[in-house]
């Protein structure tokens, strides 16, 4: 604790001079300096202030499936470690590599909506309008600090145990902007609460908050599905105690995952990377080894859903390998019984969409 504390204070100044900077962007767009661009369909925006592990991902596929049978859904991502640049359409033939583990994920997942990757999305947003002319809406994959467009609803995450009230600015912490940034936001959700409601004191972390009058605040947590089988996904396994588990994982924040794995199964050792690590070979190779040397007689690799675009290109040697390598597939539920109003709040800002 002292040694963070420490680290805290000797990383302040740069902190101070990130949030000069920020501040300033900030204000320029404020003040009309800088122009933000809006668009004739409703954009809607997910994002958080930190720099990752709040869950963009399951949270906007929590959006394309509450949208996808109602209205053409298109979501937009900047690719975040893929190779190549610019604008580009998501095929079911690309990879990690070329696009991105998550606007991957959104394709393989979901055959019937657009998935576009592109750095800047005032530029993007045309393009899929053009290409995609029967396109009513665009989810926009982190995109809280990406002002140069301005979504009609800004959905802001922040974590049930990392709030962004008690982070820092960058490096001293894990915040992107200041903490005041969250009052751009309509909709705050704080992520991966605990399962159990009883473990949540929302009027205390509400009055931390602070919400002003036009934000509304929903807790949500992940339902953690049967894991299914990287080789064949109609197979599937349950967790229990009698199992072992290898994760291997490389996003932003596996103490949620971790937490729910302990209290399922009866071992787990981790396997950990930085997120939207690239798997190499030489990481198939100790994945392989310590799957071999764990104990038990039932075990085996487990790995998230975004992990597994990444691990993909490896698929032929893992399965050479006999190695059993399973996905957890996580979907967004919210507590005290506002899901349904979190969706009528969504479909209510459609509906009243004006260009």
């Amino acid at each position: 604790m002292f040694r963070r504390v420490t680290i805290r204070v000797l990383l302040s100044p740069f902190a101070l001079i990130y949030g000069v900077i920020i501040s300033f962007i900030n204000f320029s767009y404020e003040i009309g300096l800088l122009k933000a661009s809006k668009f004739s369909i409703p954009v809607i925006g997910v994002g958080n202030l930190s720099i990752g592990g709040a869950g963009k991902t399951p949270h906007i596929e929590y959006l394309i499936d509450l949208l996808r049978e109602y209205i053409n859904v298109a979501t937009l991502s900047r690719g975040y470690k893929r190779e190549t640049k610019g604008f580009k359409i998501v095929e079911q033939t690309d990879t990690a590599i070329t696009v991105g583990d998550e606007p991957l994920q959104y394709r393989r997942k979901y055959n019937d909506i657009v998935v576009a990757v592109g750095e800047s999305r005032a530029y993007a947003i045309p393009q899929i309008i053009q290409r995609y002319p029967q396109t009513q809406t665009i989810l926009l994959d982190d995109s809280f600090q990406h002002r140069a467009v301005q979504p009609g609803l800004n959905i802001l995450l922040t974590s049930f145990d990392a709030l962004f009230t008690d982070d820092y600015l960058l490096p001293a912490g894990r915040l992107r902007e200041w903490r005041s940034g969250y009052e751009r936001a309509d909709i705050i959700i704080v992520s991966k609460c605990p399962k159990d409601e009883a473990m949540i004191n929302k009027e205390a972390i509400i009055a931390k908050v602070q919400p002003k009058s036009y934000q509304k605040v929903f807790f949500s947590y992940y339902d953690y599905g049967y894991p299914y089988y990287f080789y064949r996904s109609e197979q599937k396994i349950s967790l229990d105690k009698e199992l072992n588990v290898i994760l291997l994982s490389a996003i932003a924040n596996t103490n949620y995952l971790v937490k729910y794995l302990n209290e399922t199964v009866k071992h787990t050792i981790e396997i950990e990377y930085a997120d939207h690590h690239i798997f190499d070979k030489y990481d198939i190779e100790k994945m392989i080894k310590v799957f071999q040397n764990a104990p038990g007689e039932r075990k085996i690799i487990l790995t998230t859903e975004k992990d597994a675009m990444r691990l993909e290109i490896h698929k032929e040697s893992l399965k050479a390998a006999n190695v059993p390598v399973f996905i957890l597939p996580a979907k967004v539920k919210f507590h005290f019984g506002a899901g349904k109003y979190f969706d009528e709040s969504v479909k209510k800002f459609l509906l009243d969409f004006e260009v």
